[in-house]
């Protein structure tokens, strides 16, 4: 699988990497044993870049991604992934002020210990109150924690395009997660080119808008009580953009009918959405989840799926602006 360069760092990602909300909770039950069988799949299949956070099934999503590489360091298989995770959001009450260097150094050592390793190959701000980007104590208390030699790199992670934008004013931040997908194309009319300019990285996550892209729900879709698309659609627990992208479940429901017809007669849905976020080059990578082996080999696949014509990419801008975009464009 070819790769692409991880903005400043020296580092090098595959365009699709590991995004390992779902092995850890609030996406139904994952057992251990399957979340392990997952993540194996897809460093089997090539993927070199995992992206976590300590509160992930509370540090368990940290805790099998450590065993995992340590099973697969112990029988040589391969070269250590790129580990990316994210602290801040273990806060309460999560507000700005609470953002202190004391409190993400000790849930940094935190990770340091579930991941089982002596530095943090990168640490995000996960998705802080808006006020906490332009602390500029927060980021020198960063490039303090790089010269103790506990992180190697520290970036964000944003619900916003302004966030993202006030983020890499930051000359410390070497990558910006924000959500960009079929569904929320933003990122790419006002963020993408400062994004490129600046070199920084950029992760896409929510790619599948939580499961919406495969094509695979309808109206009559239930979902687990301690799954987030059950429990969080209008915001409840946090930022009601990270599920199903902030589009109404039945919006988007039409949506995803409307963009069937673009999808290539043997390709699944899910395979074309995530190539549609790779034809944009200023993402580094994109990190969908999965729950089973099959899922992270299907996702590993999608990269190598032949560029979508510009019929096709105008098309579904079309699908964005007509259905999609009075939803959610103004929010984030």
């Amino acid at each position: 699988m070819h790769t692409r360069t991880f903005g400043r760092t020296g580092h090098s990602t595959t365009p699709i990497g590991f995004g390992a909300w779902a092995i850890g909770g609030t996406w139904g039950e994952v057992t251990w044993d399957d979340a392990k069988a997952t993540l194996h799949a897809a460093l089997d299949a090539g993927l070199t870049f995992i992206d976590t956070a300590d509160v992930y099934g509370d540090g368990r999503s940290e805790q099998i991604i450590a065993e995992v590489l340590a099973e697969r360091a112990a029988a040589g298989m391969g070269p250590r992934p790129f580990v990316a995770t994210k602290a801040g959001r273990r806060l309460s009450p999560h507000s700005a002020e609470a953002y202190t260097g004391t409190a993400i150094e000790s849930f940094i050592d935190r990770s340091l210990k579930n991941l089982r390793t002596d530095c943090l190959d990168l640490v995000q701000l996960h998705c802080p109150p808006t006020p906490v980007y332009r602390n500029a104590a927060l980021f020198d208390a960063l490039d303090a924690l790089k010269a103790k030699g506990k992180i190697a790199q520290y970036g964000v992670s944003v619900e916003t395009v302004d966030e993202a934008l006030t983020a890499i004013q930051h000359p410390g931040v070497v990558s910006v997660q924000i959500i960009y997908n079929l569904f929320r194309m933003k990122p790419a009319e006002r963020f993408f080119a400062q994004a490129r300019a600046q070199d920084v990285a950029v992760i896409a996550r929510v790619p599948l808008a939580s499961g919406l892209l495969t094509g695979k729900m309808n109206a009559n879709s239930q979902f687990a009580a301690d799954d987030h698309r059950a429990f969080n659609r209008n915001g409840e627990a946090f930022d009601k953009g990270e599920t199903f992208s902030g589009v109404p479940f039945d919006v988007a429901l039409d949506a995803v009918e409307a963009l069937r017809p673009l999808v290539p007669q043997g390709t699944a849905m899910a395979a074309f959405a995530l190539r549609w976020i790779l034809m944009e080059e200023a993402v580094t990578v994109v990190i969908p989840g999965a729950k089973t082996p099959d899922q992270a080999r299907a996702n590993a696949a999608a990269a190598d799926l032949p560029a979508l014509t510009p019929d096709q990419m105008q098309a579904a801008r079309d699908i964005y602006t007509r259905l999609i975009a009075p939803h959610v464009a103004h929010l984030w």
